[in-house]
């Protein structure tokens, strides 16, 4: 049986605050921070709505352990790693949902 677990990057519309999460499931998480499911949250608190990076791993051991390694970037080796694959930092889930 084949796992699916993401690590990803999201900003909100300044791209002040850069968050780095992990799920099974990037298209129901992101659409949780479009729609600020737990209103209480950082991300709904700064408003990170705009997926910048993501990447795939087939087990949740290798996403926590990308995850905590992003952790422990600098916020310029984050934006770095972000406009390696985005350069405009578009949001890449910005048409999922229409």
């Amino acid at each position: 049986m084949r796992e699916d677990f993401w690590v990803y990057m999201a900003t909100n519309k300044t791209g002040t605050v850069l968050y780095t999460g992990i799920t099974n499931d990037l298209e129901r998480r992101m659409w949780e921070h479009k729609h600020q499911a737990n209103p209480r949250s950082f991300t709904a608190r700064y408003s990170v709505n705009r997926l910048v990076w993501s990447e795939h791993f087939p087990t949740a051991l290798q996403a926590i352990a990308c995850e905590k390694r992003i952790k422990g970037l600098t916020r310029a080796k984050k934006d770095a790693m972000v406009r390696e694959g985005n350069l405009n930092w578009m949001d890449l889930s910005a048409d999922w949902y229409d």
